[in-house]
This record gives C-alpha cells, sequence and structure tokens, in this order.
C-alpha cells in the first residue's frame, strides 16, 4: 500500500537547505535506492529499510520494492509502511503520521537537534600561498557586505572576516558543520575565482573548541609570522568596530572576538612576549638589509610606496636601523606630513602616486605596503629602469608586504630586480626559535584559562530559553492569582494596599526561582558542571511543561528558508 497524503509537503525547503522531509510526490517518485538517504538502515536485507520507533507508538518500517532498475518509473506499491502492534502483529495501513512527526522520530532528528557551531575557515601563511591569498583578500571596507552575504546562506546564522596580509580567515556559527562549511566554501570559491579542490588543499577547518583557541591565539600572535607581532591584535580590534552593528555579526561572533581582545592584552601584559618582538614591517626592514651588502647599509636609496600603517612602521623601522632620508610616495601628501612631523630629523620627501616610476628609477630599494587590487609594478614597469650600482648589490630590491601584492610575480623573471613578499619573511624569523617556543607556552596557559571561561559563557547561554520561560511561567500564574486575591478584595483597597498585594506576590515568585535560577547557570563561577546544568534544565522543562513543540535550532533553519524565499 502506498504511502498517504499524511506525508504532507514541507512547510520548509529551500535552494541550498538540504531539507529532511520529503513530500508524498517526492516519495512516489523516489527510486527505492534512494530512500536509505532518509532512513539508516538498521537490516542487512537490501528489501528492508527501518524507521527509528514512535515515541509511545508502533514501530514504522519502510518495504521497498525488490525492483530498483527504474527510479523514474518507481509506482506507489514500490513503497509501504508497516505498522507493528504491541503484540508483533504488522498491519500494513496507511500512513496519517505527518512528515513533521516522522522527522521528530527519524535519524534526521539529529541534523534539527543539533546545536549551533562556531566555525572558523581560514587560509594563512603557514597554509597557503600568497598567490592565493591575495585573491581571497576583502578589504575592510568590504567586511560588512561579506557578512550579509555569509549570512544569507542556509545554514550560516553569524559570521566575521579577518583579513590581513597574512591570513584570510572566515568565523561563523554555522546551524550544521558539514553544510556550513561546504555553503561557506563556495562562497570563497564564487568571490575568489579559486576552485573549491584547490582551496580544500590549502584551507584549515576548527570547530567550537578548538576555534576558539585559534582566535585567541591569532590575537596574542602566537599565529603570527612574527611572534608576539603587535599588529595583529589592532586588526583583530577593527573586526569588532567594523562589526557593531552589522546584522550577522551576531552575540556568539561578537562575544569571541571581544574575548579575544581581552586574551590578547592579558597576554602581553603578563608575559614578554612582545618584547622585542617585531612587525611584518620590521621584519621586511630586515630582511632587505640582510640582502644589501653591508658596505651599502648606509647610502642605499630608500623608496616607500604607500603611508598607511604598514608604511609608516616601514619608515620608523628605517629610521631606528640608520636611514636618515628616503622619498614617499602616496596618494594623498597629509598622511606623510604627520610622519614628517613625528620624525623631525629625518628627510622624508613627498612624491604623489604619478611620479611613482620616476622615483622608483632613482631607488635600490623599494617597499610597496599599499591598498591597491591591482599591481602596481609589472615586469614592462621594470625592465627599462636603470641598473643599479654593483656596490648595492647591482639588483633592484623590492620588498612587498601588501596582500594581494603590489608587484607582480612576473618581474622577478628580469635579471635586474629581486622581489620578495611577505612569504619570504619567514628567514627572518626562524632566529631565535627556542626563545619564541618558550614564550608562546607561557602565553599557552593563559590561552587555555581563557578559554574554560569563554566556553562556560557560551555553553551558559544553552539555559536561557529554559530561564525565560520559567519565569514567564511563573509570571502569569503570579498575575492571574493576583487577580483573583484583588477582585475578592473589592474595588474599595487603596492604591497603597494594591501595591503592597503586587510586590508581596512578586517576593514569594522570586525566592522560589532563586533555587532553580542557580542551578540554570553554569558560568564557570563554581564547580557545577555543564552536564548538571542540563540535567537541571531538562528536569525544569519537564516539570513545568516548558519545552515547544518545535526545537529552536528548527525554528532559525525555518527562518533562514523563509527569508531566502522572499
Amino acid at each position: 500500500m502506498a504511502v498517504s497524503s499524511g506525508l504532507a509537503t514541507a512547510s520548509f525547503t529551500g535552494p541550498k537547505l538540504e531539507s529532511p522531509l520529503l513530500s508524498s510526490s517526492s516519495l512516489s517518485r523516489a527510486s527505492p535506492s534512494q530512500l536509505p538517504i532518509l532512513f539508516k538502515s538498521t537490516s542487512r536485507h537490501p528489501r528492508h529499510r527501518k524507521l527509528p520507533s514512535l515515541q509511545r507508538g508502533p514501530r514504522c518500517e519502510v518495504l521497498s520494492s525488490s525492483s530498483s532498475s527504474s527510479s523514474s518509473s518507481s509506482s506507489a506499491s514500490d513503497v509501504a509502511v508497516v505498522l507493528e502492534n504491541e503484540n508483533g502483529n504488522a498491519d500494513v495501513k496507511s500512513s496519517s503520521v505527518s512528515a513533521l512527526e516522522l522527522l521528530k522520530t527519524s535519524a534526521a532528528d539529529r541534523y534539527t537537534k543539533e546545536r549551533s557551531s562556531i566555525v572558523v575557515i581560514g587560509l594563512s601563511v603557514h597554509t597557503a600561498p600568497v598567490e592565493m591569498r591575495e585573491k581571497l583578500a576583502i578589504p575592510e571596507a568590504e567586511w560588512p557586505r561579506a557578512i550579509g552575504e555569509l549570512c544569507s546562506l542556509n545554514h550560516i546564522e553569524e559570521a566575521a572576516v579577518l583579513s590581513t596580509c597574512n591570513r584570510m580567515e572566515i568565523y561563523v556559527v554555522a546551524l550544521s558543520q558539514h553544510r556550513g562549511v561546504k555553503e561557506v566554501t563556495e562562497w570563497m570559491s564564487k568571490t575568489s575565482g579559486i576552485p573549491a579542490a584547490d582551496l580544500c588543499e590549502h584551507q584549515f577547518l576548527l570547530y567550537n573548541k578548538d576555534a576558539t583557541q585559534h582566535i585567541f591565539e591569532v590575537s596574542a600572535g602566537l599565529d603570527s609570522l612574527v611572534l608576539g607581532e603587535g599588529q595583529i591584535l589592532a586588526q583583530v580590534k577593527q573586526v569588532v568596530k567594523v562589526g557593531q552593528g552589522v546584522v550577522g555579526f551576531g552575540r556568539n561572533i561578537s562575544g569571541l572576538f571581544k574575548h579575544a581582545l581581552t586574551v590578547g592584552k592579558r597576554v602581553r601584559t603578563e608575559t614578554n612576549i612582545a618584547a622585542g618582538a617585531v612587525s611584518v614591517s620590521s621584519a621586511a626592514v630586515e630582511l632587505a638589509l640582510m640582502k644589501l651588502p653591508e658596505t651599502s647599509h648606509a647610502n642605499a636609496r630608500m623608496l616607500v610606496i604607500g603611508a598607511g600603517k604598514m608604511g609608516k612602521l616601514v619608515i620608523k623601522h628605517l629610521v631606528a636601523k640608520g636611514c636618515n632620508k628616503m622619498v614617499v610616495v602616496n596618494r594623498t601628501e597629509e598622511r606623510v606630513a604627520v610622519i614628517r612631523e613625528e620624525l623631525m630629523d629625518v628627510e622624508i620627501i613627498y612624491k604623489p602616486l604619478t611620479e611613482m616610476l620616476n622615483c622608483a628609477a632613482e631607488a635600490d630599494v623599494i617597499f610597496t605596503s599599499t591598498a591597491s587590487e591591482t599591481p602596481l609594478f609589472l615586469k614592462e614597469h621594470v625592465k627599462d629602469l636603470p641598473s643599479i650600482n654593483p656596490e648595492v648589490g647591482g639588483l633592484r630590491m623590492f620588498v612587498d608586504i601588501s596582500v594581494p601584492r603590489n608587484v607582480g610575480s612576473c618581474v622577478s623573471d628580469l635579471q635586474n630586480a629581486c622581489v620578495y613578499n611577505v612569504d619570504d619573511l619567514k628567514e627572518v624569523v626562524a632566529a631565535n626559535k627556542e626563545d619564541r617556543l618558550r614564550k608562546a607556552l607561557e602565553a599557552q596557559a593563559i590561552i587555555a584559562e581563557e578559554s574554560k571561561q569563554f566556553e562556560a559563557w557560551r555553553d551558559s547561554l544553552e539555559t536561557v530559553p529554559t530561564i525565560k520561560k520559567l519565569r514567564s511561567y511563573a509570571d502569569r500564574i503570579r498575575v492571574a492569582e493576583l487577580d483573583k486575591c484583588l477582585s475578592k478584595m473589592g474595588d474599595d483597597i487603596s492604591k497603597k494596599t494594591r501595591r503592597a498585594v503586587d510586590d508581596l506576590s512578586r517576593g514569594i515568585v522570586n525566592k522560589l526561582l532563586h533555587g532553580p535560577m542557580q542551578h540554570l547557570r553554569c558560568d564557570g563561577s563554581d564547580s557545577r558542571t555543564l552536564s548538571e546544568t542540563i540535567e537541571n534544565m531538562h528536569a525544569l522543562n519537564r516539570m513545568f511543561s516548558l519545552e515547544t513543540e518545535i526545537s529552536v535550532l528548527e525554528q532559525k533553519i525555518r527562518a533562514k528558508v523563509e527569508q531566502s524565499q522572499k
């Protein structure tokens, strides 16, 4: 007998959401080989597919026909519902069980009961070459747009973007780990033009506690190319600043990044990890001086293109190394003037961007650090530049610390130039590895402690709906009984008396709720474990009938699909 129309069409479906429900028509069209996708088999017999037993009801099994050759022509007789009564007798009858009820008692129910996960999908200087990272880079001004696009995906609830010269990381709260990662990877592939298969070779995936530890290590400077460098902390702070007010930069992700700022500051305060630490800009200067003949350090002609944060640091580190004259090319002169005021004893010559090639022709070492999304120097720009004095190495040196790169990789093919980018800075930071590891161990103890606190805070959010429902339930009873009491007291009672009775009722409710509320909180301030708190939550849900028909996560899924269908 065919499954009856009791298997109604699912009320929530979407273009990308893998709906756990099937309509009656889709079931009748499906081939027997397709059915196990929904219902996990508990029998070795290929024709025998069993659904998990219904709560307080008969056991439901799906039997496929022996023929599986034609999926398109499968008739209603291909599928039957067998209801087994308490005596073990199986009666084949039309099912009146709704699709949603089947969902809630099937293996697919795990999907709707799954807890939202914090996931980081990223590529960094440790896992991917700069050629790939520059295609994925998202300018700060585009972060809100990226968050909006990510949160429009079916299984992504919150999002944040951390895009720097050394990393491109996307942090999300996913309603489903597998589906969420798949959707974000597809989005990254679409926006960058990089095939998803290539991304998967270089990206890293971290979930929940591992994701939390990672952003804490990033903020503390432990994951930086240069251990303890301070610029990454400012970049994490900028994520929070840009995300404020952006729909999709929600409570979980916002809380994660704000806690990461706390961790970064604490690590730098309580350890000496920042002592002697260098930034990407200082490492770039060190690299240039390593490659130049030592005798030419004093008279090498320096050109800095870009006077933003990175460029300003390059200038300062050049001055610290004894350079007292340089040319700075920038779109406007204002920033250069500010730097010139800070470094009064240094000759800083400003040139507009239109004179960049002329300035490059007169420079031995060229540092680039602009936000340009297209290369400033290509082979045709460099090949005809005047040759360099052999005393300074005979090659014009480009040190490019921009992502996307300002100097095209084709320039490396020229005989009169050498090009270094951020990936080449590893040579500079390889020194003092043992000391760096010791500092990292000190910081890890702090990160472990802070990670535990954050996880306790996030776990405590699980009980928030129960706390709200319990208080609402108690208040409804209080108001109803208060109205009965006041009506019995008559209309001539004074406002003072009414207020006193109302206060009394509130006081009694608050006193009664104090104990249960305390046992629903798990913020790490006492010895109560999360499992105990969750057990208390379920107990209160049962005792006071606080459970809703649809799980919170399922409500979120429905809302996402409804939004995508508008």
